[in-house]
């Protein structure tokens, strides 16, 4: 067998992995019912306010009905599965394999395993109504931003997208006000997709809001008024 042959069947196999990412995933998170996904950094310690703050997100999130979503490492993501946790509500772990700062946290109690970032990024959109992004890195700024693409491009439904911290964000807020808006990269009515707050109970009201215009939403789809012309 030539090499270019060889590489091809190679290719082959990495679409079953790629695929089998996506059933298992779909399986595992088809039942989780309403739910948030919370991002953020893997640095911080449990000593940290924003470490602190997504464990009372979380932990009243969970009291509320949602299920959490997260990357299922350290730090916020940590933070946020253990809020969930401990109030025995159901704690989603997407774990993901890389070479450092990934180590799957003990406060999971859903876990599911991926090798590719976008096969796991399929599974926080699809199965969340609402995004909480706390102070965070690359990966961070990645999730938001490709889910404030997909709800501005209408490429998927729109939910809340929150950001927590308005200290850490207010540079990333004026650059968008400032210059993207300014120079007309961006629209003003895509700065109304993004919320942004210090207060815990707020984004789970935020959220409350939005889970109640669904159901009214799905309600009036599943039984139109009838046509009576």
């Amino acid at each position: 067998m030539s090499t270019i042959d060889d590489l091809k069947g190679k290719e082959t196999w990495r679409l079953f992995r790629i695929l089998s990412e996506f059933v298992e995933g779909f399986e595992e998170l088809s039942d989780i019912g309403p739910a948030v996904s919370i991002f953020g950094s893997a640095r911080f310690s449990p000593r940290n306010r924003y470490y602190k703050k997504a464990v009372e997100v979380a932990r009243i999130l969970s009291e509320n009905g949602y299920a959490v979503i997260t990357g299922g490492g350290g730090g916020i993501m940590e933070a946020a599965n253990r809020g969930a946790a401990l109030n025995k509500g159901r704690s989603v772990g997407l774990n993901i394999t890389l070479p450092r700062e990934q180590k799957p946290n003990h406060y999971q109690n859903v876990s599911v395993n991926f090798r590719y970032f976008f096969a796991r990024k399929v599974m926080f959109v699809k199965y969340a109504m609402g995004y909480v992004c706390m102070p965070g890195g690359f990966g961070t700024m990645d999730e938001f931003f490709e889910a404030l693409t997909l709800i501005q491009t209408h490429k998927i439904y729109p939910f809340p997208l929150i950001l927590f911290g308005s200290d850490y964000w207010a540079p990333i807020i004026a650059l968008m006000k400032n210059t993207m808006l300014r120079y007309g990269t961006i629209s003003e009515e895509d700065l109304n997709i993004i919320k942004v707050t210090d207060d815990p109970h707020e984004v789970v009201s935020i959220i409350n809001k939005h889970r109640d215009w669904k159901s009214k939403v799905v309600e009036k789809a599943k039984f139109p008024p009838c046509d009576e012309t």
